[in-house]
């Protein structure tokens, strides 16, 4: 795996997309930040469907619950029963600290879950240790072209 890579982010608020943006700005490893802000759009995207026949896969995908049309629970369903999919990590990125969101998410198969801080350095900061963590300890498997 390269030392640069893609992230999908799925998320329909604009101010949580310039938050995720400026929390990821100047990191080390990120190269691309792909923003989608609907589930349709973003199975559309992971399955290389029009008009995404030519998107890059993307290492990850940080999926909002919230989203119109299908949620972010049904959305991460689909991704994890695709065996072309499933391997890509997908944390949640959610407003909701229920419990139970945090259960279907993880019954779902989500690889994370992380509550939106209302505190921009929180944010930054939890954005920064994700992309440690899964860019730089963990080891994935290739990814399915």
């Amino acid at each position: 795996m390269s030392n640069q890579f893609v992230v999908l982010l799925v998320e329909d608020s604009p101010a949580d997309i310039r938050l995720t943006r400026e929390a990821l700005a100047g990191g080390r490893l990120l190269h691309e930040l792909r923003v989608l802000p609907d589930g349709a759009q973003a199975l559309a995207f992971l399955r290389r469907e029009a008009p995404f026949v030519d998107a890059p896969r993307p290492d990850m995908v940080l999926l909002d619950l919230n989203l119109p049309g299908r949620s972010g629970l049904e959305v991460l369903a689909e991704i994890k029963a695709d065996p072309g999919l499933a391997r890509i990590p997908v944390i949640i990125l959610s407003g909701s600290d229920a419990q139970m969101d945090i259960s279907m998410a993880y019954d779902s198969f989500a690889n994370g879950y992380i509550t939106k801080p209302v505190d921009l350095d929180q944010f930054i900061q939890a954005l920064k240790t994700v992309e440690e963590f899964w860019f730089t300890f963990v080891k994935l498997p290739p990814g399915n072209e």
